[in-house]
């Protein structure tokens, strides 16, 4: 570096994780590209986290900045983009106010960041017009975070507007605009007439119009016409490249059509095969394959997927517009942008209320043989829409069927990576649907062993199957190393899949799996395998030997998971009333009062603790014991447990789908919940942390009430 003897006059030890910073720097010039990598990631770990910035950031950013000043210095996009990055966590989080460290003294590394930034802000102008184009991307979205003259700010992006030819860059420009016009308010005239003036111009390259429509959109909603979708589908169609000639492809194979080592196609193949190494060296599958969804998240395979992002922010609520904004995008010519859609229109469909059906079917469109990378993504966004994917059942089956008549009947086995993970991802949205035409794929699965925890996954729900279903997860089940925390082959799902399907013979396997769990104080495993056995009721006699002592264990989980099984197997309400009382004292409180609603009016001893209950603790503890209170007292309760319920309600919308199950049972005592739940039906939009199924079942509820109220 051009400055070592400054950067060891820094006193870096005496800054919390800043004694490595020194070396960091220096790798970044790392002839070696992997070192430089390395270093990019260890520094901006060393610097922040979450968001977070310390005085070790502020110390380094000038070192940083003489690096990305430097022609000669590899890799200069990437030490722009970690100036970005901390230059927006810095002026995002710099509100003025005052911020204390762990330490307890006043924190001002969020202001000195940003200052540093601002004091640096001609460096972006110089890093935007920068001859490497990566450079230059990198940089752009700085001018509108970090330039303070709103006039200078503008006259540079016009200029930078000018200068770009690519599509990608003129998008970033015209958003750098409005991202300058959102943060200093004295730009916003001046940006919204050009963005205007951009976007009504017939003989502006088609890419500016587009961007810059969307652009205005994003900084003013309220501009936002009739007109305003049927003109982005128009410019939108313009801008779609035509799509390529259709090259012959290998079983399994993409058509993507790129033939790059950095396509799509490519980086999902190879994530397959990190993702199988992983597990070779003795990685949870399923932990592995997360992994594999988190490097997918956030990929774009065409140019215009992030302003079509920043558009349907921008119609917000708009459901009609963006539907057939939509529409467009998933009949598109071009491949990249149909498979962006995908998963934009699996959020709208989760979140928006109402009929989505022509969406789904048009989400199931994109399930094709002869495209493999786009068929996953669509299958995986069927099957994460559960009972909402509905309309395209036809079409999943139809694509399985399909696959197996091309590739055999072991396709889920298949060698090819992108082949077998679409092939899986239909088969479970189709088992999430309860269809039985999952079932041989399944078994596949479990027979084969590959990718055998997929199939775990949803064999519960295809309770069809369950005489050839019992034999082979319960191999599996006793086969677990019962003596590891995280074992290979995931129990509790194994225990979850066979309780669902309810067959008396998985009852020798989940004795032997709570046996062994006990032993090893595995308590997570002891508690699935005994839910399993709980909900498998009296069937499950054989267990009653391993059960009983568990009522008196030590862990509270277990031994309220002993109790609720006891209670299905035997129902000996005199034994186990008290030893639930006493648990609504615990953690477990939730869990007792379950039971004790189970129980019913036997478990009249209850009802004290029940009534204090409802009234003292936190939300989700008071719907529970309102929900059991009903159960156990009836009538005599009803007001009190409308009134429990509509206030935790009202506290936390995620415990509406409780509530509302409650209420069902309550039949005409419900009454008093008609106003809150014609407002639950009035709202356009789902909750956010509601699936779209178990919305769904919110709404099947209300409606479900109002008619029976009514």
């Amino acid at each position: 570096m051009t400055n070592d003897l400054e950067l060891d006059d820094v006193g870096w030890a005496s800054l919390d994780d800043g004694e490595n910073i020194p070396a960091l720097l220096r790798a970044m010039r790392s002839p070696d590209p992997t070192a430089r990598q390395a270093a990019h990631t260890a520094y901006f770990h060393a610097v922040s986290h979450q968001g977070d910035l310390f005085d070790c950031t502020t110390v380094s950013l000038p070192f940083l900045f003489t690096l990305a000043d430097d022609p000669t210095t590899p890799d200069r996009a990437e030490v722009v983009a970690l100036l970005l990055a901390l230059g927006r966590s810095a002026v995002e989080r710099d509100d003025g106010g005052l911020r204390f460290g762990a330490d307890g003294n006043i924190a001002t590394a969020y202001a000195d960041c940003a200052a540093i930034m601002r004091a640096h802000a001609d460096a972006f102008v110089a890093y935007s017009s920068d001859p490497d184009p990566r450079v230059r991307r990198e940089a752009m979205e700085g001018l509108g975070l970090f330039l303070d003259d709103p006039e200078q700010a503008t006259d540079v992006l016009r200029d930078r507007l000018g200068a770009a030819q690519e599509a990608a860059e003129q998008f970033l420009v015209i958003e750098t605009m409005a991202t300058l016009a959102l943060r200093l308010p004295a730009a916003e005239d001046t940006v919204a007439a050009r963005l205007r003036a951009l976007a009504d111009d017939p003989t502006a390259d088609t890419a500016i119009r587009f961007g810059s429509l969307v652009q205005q959109a994003r900084c003013n909603p309220e501009v936002i016409g009739a007109e305003t979708v049927t003109t982005a589908i128009d410019l939108l169609r313009r801008l779609t490249p035509a799509p390529s000639p259709e090259q012959p492809k290998g079983p399994g194979e993409s058509a993507c059509g790129s033939g790059s080592g950095t396509c799509p196609c490519a980086v999902a193949e190879r994530a397959a095969k990190e993702q199988a190494e992983a597990v070779a060296q003795g990685t949870p599958p399923h932990i592995a394959a997360a992994f594999e969804d988190l490097a997918q998240h956030g990929r774009a395979h065409a140019a215009t997927t992030a302003l079509l992002h920043t558009f349907h922010e921008a119609l917000g609520s708009r459901v009609p517009e963006r539907t057939a904004l939509l529409t467009e995008q998933l009949r598109s010519p071009h491949g990249g942008t149909r498979y962006d859609a995908i998963g934009m229109a699996g959020r709208l469909i989760s979140s928006a209320r109402g009929d989505h059906s022509a969406l789904v079917l048009l989400v199931a469109d994109r399930l094709s043989p002869e495209d493999a990378y786009t068929s996953a993504a669509a299958a995986a966004c069927l099957g994460g829409l559960g009972t909402a994917a509905e309309p395209a059942r036809e079409a999943l089956a139809s694509y399985v069927g399909t696959h197996r008549d091309a590739h055999g009947p072991d396709v889920w086995a298949a060698p090819q990576a992108l082949l077998r993970r679409a092939h899986q991802e239909a088969v479970l949205a189709l088992a999430h649907l309860g269809d039985p035409r999952a079932l041989p794929c399944v078994l596949v699965g479990l027979d084969s062993g590959v990718d055998a925890w997929r199939a775990v996954q949803v064999a519960g729900g295809i309770g069809e199957g369950a005489a050839q279903l019992v034999p082979r997860l319960a191999r599996y089940l006793t086969g677990v190393d019962f003596s590891q925390e995280w074992p290979v082959t995931n129990p509790h799902a194994l225990a979850s899949a066979l309780g669902r399907l309810g067959h008396p013979g998985a009852v020798p396997a989940l004795v032997h799996a709570l046996t062994e769990s006990v032993r090893h104080e595995q308590w997570r495993t002891a508690v699935s395998a005994m839910e399993a056995l709980t909900a498998l009721g009296s069937s499950a006699a054989a267990a009653l030997g391993v059960l009983r002592p568990l009522a008196d264990a030590e862990e509270l989980s277990v031994r309220t998971a002993a109790t609720a099984a006891l209670w299905a197997l035997e129902g000996d309400a005199a034994d186990l009333v008290p030893r639930l009382i006493e648990l609504l004292d615990t953690y477990m409180a939730t869990d007792a009062a379950d039971v004790l609603g189970r129980i019913g009016p036997s478990a009249a001893p209850a009802l004290p603790r029940l009534r204090d209950i409802t009234a003292r603790r936190r939300e989700w503890v008071r719907v529970h014991a309102a929900a059991a209170l009903w159960d156990v007292g009836g009538e005599n309760e009803a007001a009190v447990v409308v009134d429990a319920l509509l206030a935790a309600w009202e506290e936390n919308d995620c415990t509406a789908t409780f509530v509302l199950t409650c209420l069902d049972r309550m039949g005409s005592a419900a009454a008093p919940a008609l106003p809150r739940i014609h407002d639950e039906l009035s709202r356009p939009h789902n909750n956010s942390f509601r699936s779209a199924s178990t919305d769904r079942e919110l709404r099947r509820l209300c409606q479900a009430l109002l008619s029976r109220l009514s």
